[in-house]
């Protein structure tokens, strides 16, 4: 007899078990190793990226293992919201998908077809808190592979086909000021599980490229997160500077990136060199450094 199989829970379920805040980091060094060292920090959540980062297919896949090992949540971001990139990436056995760029209801709605199955949301019932009255556009379009795939280990989890919405965290990006704007219209999404605030993006978007401090931008990423409380959905934010992480805690975030593998790598080894190494002339200048 096959072992039985129950999959772990989205991040969205343990943000609402957990009683406080979800600390994560980033991981875009693309390697499984790195992956497993993160994953054992203590921290809550990974994100495993492939929009600025060189993984693929398998590189995921072989970083999903790596911390499968690990009381931690993987979020996997693909490059892009296509509905076929996002059928390979559940597939692979991603439960807590992060898309970015999502800028209107329109995408995400289009993102929830995305990750469910046909018949999975029936045309015809209610209209949703957007005003939109769900037809045939919006049943679900996931293609069917489940026997063949490792998100329902090989139909080793009973009931997956009727059941995969419920072990899927889909969170949208906010990193424009497009988004912000709209941001009650997609947070009233059925089948958007959370939202998570860009400031890099979201800072270049109002004309004020690599300052994403910048107190016009806080302002923005704010009125995201006060708009996720009133709708009652989990809120993240990406925070690379410790005085912008706290500041979104105390507003009340639910779940928030920290740092990175390759940020962390860069400043701990230039540390190594500035300490180590005399610097004079032109090499005490060195790069400008700013958050992600």
């Amino acid at each position: 007899m096959p072992i039985r199989m129950n999959l772990p829970e989205t991040l969205t379920a343990r943000i609402a078990a957990a009683g406080r805040p979800q600390i994560g980091m980033w991981v875009c060094s693309a390697s499984p190793l790195v992956a497993e060292v993160a994953a054992g920090s203590g921290l809550d959540w990974v994100l495993i990226d492939a929009e600025h980062s060189p993984n693929d297919l398998q590189t995921i896949l072989h970083q999903l293992y790596a911390v499968s090992a690990y009381p931690v949540a993987p979020v996997v971001r693909p490059p892009i919201g296509d509905p076929v990139v996002i059928k390979q990436y559940l597939d692979l056995g991603v439960q807590n998908l992060l898309v970015p760029m999502v800028d209107t209801a329109e995408q995400a709605r289009t993102l929830v077809r995305a990750v469910r199955y046909p018949g999975t949301a029936a045309h015809g019932s209610a209209p949703d808190a957007t005003g939109h009255r769900p037809g045939p556009s919006d049943v679900g379009v996931r293609g069917v592979g489940a026997s063949l795939a490792r998100s329902s280990r090989w139909n080793r989890v009973e009931g997956y086909l009727t059941a995969a919405s419920s072990t899927v965290s889909l969170i949208v990006q906010i990193e424009s000021a497009t988004a912000v704007a709209n941001v009650d219209e997609i947070l009233a999404v059925d089948g958007v599980d959370a939202i998570f605030v860009g400031p890099a993006d979201l800072a270049g978007s109002m004309g004020l490229l690599g300052q994403p401090s910048h107190p016009d931008v806080v302002e923005a990423a704010l009125t995201a997160i006060r708009a996720a409380q009133a709708a009652g959905k989990p809120v993240g934010v990406n925070a690379f500077v410790p005085a912008d992480a706290d500041r979104y805690l105390e507003a009340g975030a639910s779940f928030v990136a920290v740092g990175a593998d390759v940020a962390i790598l860069a400043r701990a080894s230039e540390a190594l060199a500035e300490r180590y190494i005399e610097r004079t002339g032109q090499d005490a200048t060195g790069p400008a450094r700013t958050s992600y």
